[in-house]
């Protein structure tokens, strides 16, 4: 690739870092609103980036059959939202797809175009945003321990979301990959030092997250990486030491350090050790009796949040969630998509369990990354979050840009490519629309929810995600 070609790879990727890194910066600044508008933000310069870059439909990133699946889950979504009870709200759930996939087709372009020069620059992107909320978690304790009220609540702690459960899944995804150089021979002793120190760090926050949701999926990407080879269970080698560096953190600053100084600590990681649903039950009851209702188009995507309950706008569990909105046969078939990735994946790392080759150690980060967030979006709504569908897009975009084909599969012709990149555009303006439709009337929206039903915000869409309107 030419020089100019390679300029623009990096101003794009450099300029969606950035967006990224200000979507959770600050206190108060990062919640859930203002990385809706920087998803969006993201998604239009992916596409303007793909557009420019005019010879992308002849990189390979999907084979045939995946094509065909993705357009058949894309036709059953445009079909169920015709039948939707609020069409405009179940496409803008489509845009919102589309624009994700969009983002992942620009980082896997850009992997693809930049090589190993575009891995350095994630990658320390990863560690920077760590670095600087692991500092920022640190400040806050430490002004939370000088402060004199003889309080401290660990919640506090953790600033840039609307709720911690959104801080453990931005986690669950950066806790992977944060181990990558510690696996790298060629990584320095000193890094080695650091790096284990931030990871540490990075366990310290999650405990006091105490958000289960993270904990479990790292968990069961640790039963996965276990059967991937040598590489895998040095990865899982680093992290049982993080762990445990993280746990004697918490324990010294929250139960020596805070009982020397007689502060009572609230919102403590025991408190959390429990087994409960935290009213999900219900949650999943009525993803169930949608399911039963409606079970082949579904309810018509983001229609969950159209039947309202006291909870949440979501099931909390990404299969009820996408049956029940979007129809058993779409389900299906998007569950094919991703075992089929997952299952590529596995087998190339299998084989490439004893390689020292940084791409290869690359890619069984992100894919201990990817079967964590997949496994915690069974609990938590890692799909619905703006922050976290960047981050899925990122990974998964990632993970596709260094994919080692068997055999070349048959490359999608110029009409499929520009078909696709009319839609996105479609897609994201669509996005716009509702963004300019909303946005300067967003506090007015909440105040009539408040005085329609009352309690907590719900997000989906926005900061408060309900759609269902009550009657007369």
């Amino acid at each position: 690739m030419d020089a100019a070609w390679t300029g623009r790879t990096k101003i794009w990727l450099v300029l969606t870092l950035l967006i990224t890194a200000v979507m959770v910066f600050g206190h108060g600044l990062g919640g859930h609103t203002l990385q809706r508008l920087g998803q969006v933000v993201v998604a239009g310069t992916a596409v303007v980036f793909l557009f420019c870059c005019r010879t992308s439909y002849a990189v390979v990133l999907v084979d045939r059959p995946a094509l065909l699946a993705c357009g058949s889950v894309l036709l059953a979504g445009i079909v169920s939202s015709l039948y939707a009870h609020q069409p405009l709200w179940a496409l803008t759930e489509i845009a919102l797809l589309a624009a994700s996939c969009c983002c992942a087709e620009a980082f896997a372009y850009t992997r693809r175009t930049s090589g190993v020069s575009a891995d350095r620059l994630l990658l320390l992107f990863v560690v920077f945003i760590c670095v600087f909320k692991s500092f920022d978690f640190l400040t806050l304790a430490f002004h939370s321990f000088v402060s004199g009220t003889g309080k401290l609540d660990t919640g506090g702690l953790l600033s840039g979301f609307s709720n911690k459960r959104f801080y453990g899944q931005f986690q669950t995804f950066t806790l992977p990959l944060l181990a990558l150089p510690l696996l790298l021979s060629t990584t320095k002793r000193s890094a080695h030092v650091w790096t284990f120190l931030l990871l540490s760090l990075w366990w310290l926050i999650a405990v006091a997250g105490g958000t289960r949701g993270t904990w479990l999926g790292m968990g069961v990407a640790a039963c996965g990486l276990f059967i991937c080879g040598h590489s895998g269970r040095r990865w899982i080698t680093w992290q049982v030491l993080a762990v445990l560096a993280g746990v004697a953190l918490y324990w010294l600053l929250f139960s020596v350090l805070a009982g020397y100084l007689g502060m009572e600590v609230s919102n403590a990681a025991s408190e959390r050790l429990t087994t409960t649903l935290s009213d999900r039950g219900p949650l999943w009851q009525q993803a169930g009796e949608m399911i039963r209702e409606h079970p082949w188009l579904g309810f018509g995507p983001m229609h969950f949040a159209d039947i309202h309950n006291p909870i949440a706008a979501h099931p909390h569990q990404a299969i009820l969630q996408w049956a029940s909105e979007w129809g058993i046969p779409s389900t299906l078939l998007v569950m094919g998509l991703v075992g089929r990735g997952l299952w590529a994946t596995f087998i190339l790392i299998r084989e490439r369990s004893t390689s020292d080759e940084p791409t290869d150690l690359l890619r069984l980060c992100l894919f201990a990354s990817l079967i964590g967030a997949l496994t915690q979006s069974m609990v938590d709504g890692v799909i619905v979050m703006p922050y976290s569908q960047l981050w899925l897009s990122l990974v998964v975009g990632w993970l596709m840009g260094i994919h080692v084909w068997k055999g070349e599969p048959t490359k999608p012709n110029a009409f499929i490519h520009w078909s696709w990149m009319g839609l996105s555009t479609a897609a994201v303006l669509f996005l716009v629309y509702v963004v300019i439709r909303d946005f300067p009337h967003l506090d007015e929206r909440n105040k009539l929810y408040q005085q329609q039903y009352g309690g907590h915000f719900q997000p989906r869409f926005w900061t408060q995600g309900v759609i269902a309107i009550k009657p007369e």
